[in-house]
C-alpha cells in the first residue's frame, strides 16, 4: 500500500543571518579579536574582483570574501585562526531585540494550542546565511536551530598520498587553509529545496531529484523567509512562488533600509516588512504570530478533510425514537375508507 513519505505537519522560518539576527555583520568579534580594521577588509574584499581582473583572473565576488580571510591567516594577520576560535568569537555576537527568546516562544504558540497539538504540528527554525557556520554554532541563537547553512573552512587539508598512509599524523594546532562549503546569495536556494524536500533529514533524498509536492517534507507553502534586502530577492522569489509567505526586516535607526524594504514589497518581493525587533510586543512578532497561527489553521483544516475523506464512519445499532416509531406504526395501519352520502 503506497503512503506519502512526510506528514507535512511542519512550518518552517528560514532566517538570512547578518542584518537580519544582528545589526551588523557576524565576522565583527573576529575582526576585534585580531586588530584587524574592519572597514578596511571590506574595501579590500570589495575590490578583489576588479584588481584580479586587471592581473587577468576572474574571481567570483561571493567567495571574495572567504579566499581574503584565508590570506590573512597565511600573511599572519590572523595567525592560529581556527574553527574552534570562530566558535568562541561566535560567543560575542549581540542580537536584535527579543532574540534568541522570540525563537523559543513561537515554537510554544504552535505546541501549546490543543487543536495545533492534535495533530502534532511543529515550528522549525533554519538559518541559511553567507556568513560564517561556526560563528552561528557558537552563537546563543545556536541551541534553538534545526539547522545551519553557511560557509565553511577545512584545517589541515589532506596531503598528496593520504589514501595509502596507514597511520594517522599527530597534528599540531589547527588552522583553516580551504574553503569547505560556499553559500551565497543563489546557493541559499538549495538550502530552501533541502528543507523543503527533507534532504537535510534523510541523507538518501537528494536535493535534485524529483519528489513530488505530496512527498516533501516541509511544502513551501509552510515556510516563511525573513531576511534583509535586495541580497535575498532569489530565496524570497521560491518562497513566495511556492505559496509561502516572505518578510522584509530592516533597522529602524537607518532610513535607507527602511526605503529598501518598501521598494520590495512594492515591487512585489515581499508580501510584507517591519523593524528588526523581536520583542513581544513589536509589530514583526505579530506579523509573524499571525501567519505561524494562519498556516497551522491551514494544516489542521487540510488535515481534517482529508481525514472525514478517508475514514468512514463505523456500523452502528438504529434505535428509533419514540416520535419515529409511532410514525412507523402509523405507515402500517390498514387506511379506512370514508363513504360520503
Amino acid at each position: 500500500m503506497a503512503s506519502t513519505l512526510f506528514t507535512q505537519n511542519i512550518i518552517a522560518c528560514v532566517w538570512d543571518f547578518d542584518k537580519t539576527l544582528i545589526p551588523d555583520y557576524m565576522q565583527a568579534p573576529l575582526f576585534r579579536r585580531y586588530g584587524v580594521d574592519e572597514p578596511t577588509f571590506w574595501t579590500e574584499t570589495n575590490g578583489l574582483a576588479e584588481n584580479y581582473r586587471k592581473r587577468g583572473y576572474h574571481i567570483s565576488p561571493e567567495i571574495s570574501y572567504l579566499n581574503h580571510l584565508l590570506t590573512y591567516v597565511m600573511a599572519g594577520k590572523m595567525p592560529g585562526l581556527s574553527n574552534k576560535i570562530l566558535r568562541e568569537c561566535g560567543a560575542e555576537i549581540k542580537f536584535y531585540p527579543g532574540l534568541p527568546g522570540f525563537f523559543e516562544s513561537s515554537r510554544a504558540w504552535v505546541k501549546n494550542k490543543p487543536e495545533y497539538a492534535k495533530h502534532e504540528i511543529v515550528l522549525e527554525h533554519y538559518v541559511v546565511s553567507t556568513g560564517l557556520a561556526e560563528m552561528i554554532r557558537g552563537s546563543a541563537l545556536a541551541p534553538y536551530l534545526d539547522g545551519i547553512w553557511a560557509c565553511e573552512f577545512i584545517e589541515n587539508p589532506l596531503q598528496p598520498g593520504f589514501l595509502r598512509q596507514k597511520e594517522l599524523l599527530i597534528e599540531a594546532a589547527s588552522e583553516i587553509a580551504q574553503i569547505g562549503v560556499m553559500i551565497d546569495n543563489t546557493t541559499k536556494t538549495r538550502a530552501i529545496f533541502e528543507i523543503n524536500k527533507g534532504t537535510n533529514r534523510n541523507p538518501a533524498i537528494d536535493v535534485n531529484a524529483k519528489v513530488t509536492e505530496e512527498d516533501r517534507r516541509i511544502p513551501l507553502q509552510n515556510m516563511i523567509y525573513i531576511a534583509d534586502g535586495p541580497s535575498d530577492v532569489p530565496s524570497f522569489s521560491v518562497v513566495k512562488k511556492g505559496g509561502g509567505k516572505t518578510y522584509a526586516v530592516y533597522n529602524p535607526a537607518v532610513r535607507a533600509e527602511f526605503e529598501q524594504n518598501d521598494r520590495l514589497r512594492h515591487t512585489g518581493r515581499i508580501d510584507h516588512y517591519g523593524p528588526a525587533d523581536y520583542t513581544e510586543a513589536n509589530a514583526t512578532t505579530h506579523w509573524l504570530h499571525l501567519h505561524i497561527e494562519k498556516i497551522c489553521d491551514r494544516i489542521v483544516a487540510d488535515r481534517e478533510v482529508t481525514m472525514a475523506s478517508r475514514v468512514s464512519r463505523p456500523p452502528r445499532h438504529l434505535n428509533a425514537s419514540p416520535e419515529d416509531e409511532a410514525a412507523r406504526k402509523a405507515a402500517t395501519q390498514p387506511k379506512q375508507t370514508t363513504f360520503l352520502e
